[in-house]
């Protein structure tokens, strides 16, 4: 029976070097996702608050969508289904250049957008009407009035949520590993494979996951610090 020894795991060049680059992974995919889930969760408030029962219908059938099948089952939809209806030579391109990396992002980006825009609205519902009407009287357009007057205070009031969903995501990100991407949780099984050391690997994938959760609170703990701050004055 093998005793504790977390510096076996750690010393080791090539059980390390996996595990800083299923690190790097994680953190492309949790950027990428992200940031495609933030532009496009702005997209989605933008196109509910138009006028009409069609966009808001559209947008609250997405948003449905994604909050109520599991983010799994949408993971493997892009890679095993939707992927497999690109031509060949497209499939063959991003079969060697990282594709289930790609779909990992996309169907993470679009589950979380809906998160996203939801926060977001919310936090829009807390402005008070009175700004959208001083806005218009002072000759802002829509798109003006949004940009510069209501979003940023919608995305103060919903800080506190999107700080939430933003750590959720990061954690999401582990899912990737069930189509086959290389990031942290993949690359510390295989560490786990080779090293028959479990307790120890699964101890630095906890740790690792834990300090990148921890780490993202405190940025959003000081963010919404500053916001109120600057909505203060």
């Amino acid at each position: 029976m093998k005793g504790f020894d977390l510096m076996a795991v750690l010393l080791n060049p090539e059980f390390s070097g996996m595990i800083v680059r299923g690190m790097e992974m994680t953190l492309i995919i949790f950027a990428g996702s992200w940031l495609l889930a933030m532009s496009l969760g702005v997209i989605l408030l933008a196109i509910r608050m138009l006028p009409g029962r069609i966009a808001d219908a559209l947008v609250a059938g997405y948003v449905s969508y994604h909050r109520n099948v599991p983010t799994l089952v949408q993971l493997m939809l892009w890679y095993f289904g939707i992927s497999s209806l690109l031509p060949d030579g497209l499939q063959l391109w991003l079969a060697d250049r990282n594709g289930e990396a790609l779909f990992a992002i996309i169907a993470l980006g679009l589950c979380q957008a809906a998160y996203f825009s939801e926060d977001l609205r919310s936090g829009l519902r807390a402005v008070p009407k009175g700004q959208w009407e001083a806005a218009r009287a002072l000759g802002h357009s829509y798109v003006s009035a949004m940009t510069y007057i209501l979003l940023p205070q919608a995305v103060r009031n919903a800080m506190p949520a999107l700080v939430n969903h933003t750590v959720s995501l990061f954690k999401n990100s582990s899912l990737a590993m069930a189509i086959g991407v290389a990031e942290l949780t993949h690359s510390v099984k295989e560490v786990e494979n080779q090293s028959f050391r479990a307790f120890e690997t699964y101890l630095i994938a906890t740790v690792l996951y834990l300090v990148c959760s921890l780490l993202l609170m405190w940025v959003g703990y000081h963010l919404e610090r500053r916001s109120r701050a600057a909505g203060a004055i």
